[in-house]
């Protein structure tokens, strides 16, 4: 566990280089990358496999936030020579290096899930009765 000394000085350092951290943060951050990160971690898969795979993550949603990932080289697209035409997508080193801090936040969310909802409960009680 780091001690407050060591989080002070991380505090430190990530706020002078917000301008270098909050582009990076801003591009995996976003409602849906975390999500198709882990979705193709394992292996390629198609358009309509991840779709199916994310409930709720429109076409439009989809196809652009794949569109970023390949632009920021998180993701590959290859081209299939089937008919018809068949696209993958599949991770790079890049945004396979994003596994371990990924499956931390997705753990974190799963152990706290009780108390963060119990946090929105307390708070919207105590907002109705102030």
């Amino acid at each position: 566990m780091a001690t407050d000394t060591d989080l002070e000085a991380l505090s430190c350092k990530a706020m002078m280089d917000v301008p270098r951290i909050r582009p990076v943060l801003d591009k995996i951050a976003d409602k849906w990358t975390i999500m198709i990160l882990t979705v193709l971690c394992p292996r390629p898969a198609r358009f309509n496999d991840i779709k199916r795979r994310l409930d709720g993550i429109t076409h439009k949603s989809l196809a652009d936030a794949l569109k970023r990932l390949e632009r920021h080289g998180l993701i590959t697209r290859t081209v299939l020579p089937t008919s018809p035409i068949g696209v993958e997508y599949a991770i790079t080193p890049l945004g396979h290096s994003l596994r371990g801090p990924f499956e931390a936040l997705c753990s974190w969310a799963l152990d706290h899930e009780a108390a963060f909802a119990a946090a929105v409960v307390a708070y919207d009680q105590a907002r109705e009765a102030g």
